[in-house]
């Protein structure tokens, strides 16, 4: 009678050593895979990033292209010395007074984007996708009355991105008149715009270089 006991007893013991030993094998199974898991994981979120700065480094330099053209062509008053450069990337988000093309006379959309190469394709403004138009009332707008040039507030972008790397919005920027290397601004226009982050791509090039 002891002795049965003694026996169920031991094989109890057995089946709990063997039930913990189990939990600890998938335990350290599951250790080792999540630990081959974060290399995969913090490369994918890097990758993400990188890509996200490529959009908003080229969203920002396309709208500066958009303001010198429309510079260039006469569309945007402009002081002397700035080479038609936006002041700061402010004035892309806040917009300026653009001039249309044909005057008053002629519709200020289609005005805007003759001076802009064409139209653009259905459902996007006359200044990309990313840009929007806001008209000074619901239509074109005489500067001074009957026979001064239509005018229209233009904004060339929708907002300042966030730097994914440094997180927040501040951009490097360098001026026409700046070093192509230049890492401080000469303050007189905007060229040109770059990460301030100081890190390494996966491309071993450094954002502030893209």
């Amino acid at each position: 009678m002891f002795s049965a006991i003694r026996s169920f007893r031991t094989a109890r013991r057995a089946q709990s050593g063997m039930t913990l030993l189990e939990l600890i094998i998938a335990c350290a199974i599951l250790l080792v895979l999540a630990t081959a898991a974060m290399p995969v994981a913090r490369f994918t979120v890097k990758r993400q990033k990188e890509a996200e700065l490529h959009r908003d480094l080229h969203e920002m330099r396309d709208a500066i292209d958009r303001y010198k053209d429309a510079a260039d062509r006469g569309r945007i008053r402009v002081e002397a010395g700035t080479e038609g450069y936006p002041p700061d990337l402010a004035t892309l988000v806040t917009g300026v007074d653009v001039v249309a093309q044909g005057g008053a006379g002629t519709p200020l959309g289609a005005g805007i984007q003759s001076a802009l190469g064409g139209a653009p394709p259905a459902g996007q403004s006359a200044f990309g996708g990313g840009q929007t138009i806001a008209p000074f009332g619901s239509a074109a707008t005489s500067a001074s009355g009957a026979g001064a040039p239509a005018v229209q507030h233009v904004r060339f972008l929708r907002r300042i991105p966030i730097d994914p790397m440094t997180g927040n919005s501040e951009w490097g920027m360098r001026a026409v008149q700046d070093d192509p290397d230049s890492s401080s601004w000469g303050g007189r226009d905007v060229f040109d715009v770059y990460s301030l982050s100081v890190g390494t791509g996966l491309d071993n090039t450094k954002y502030a270089d893209w």
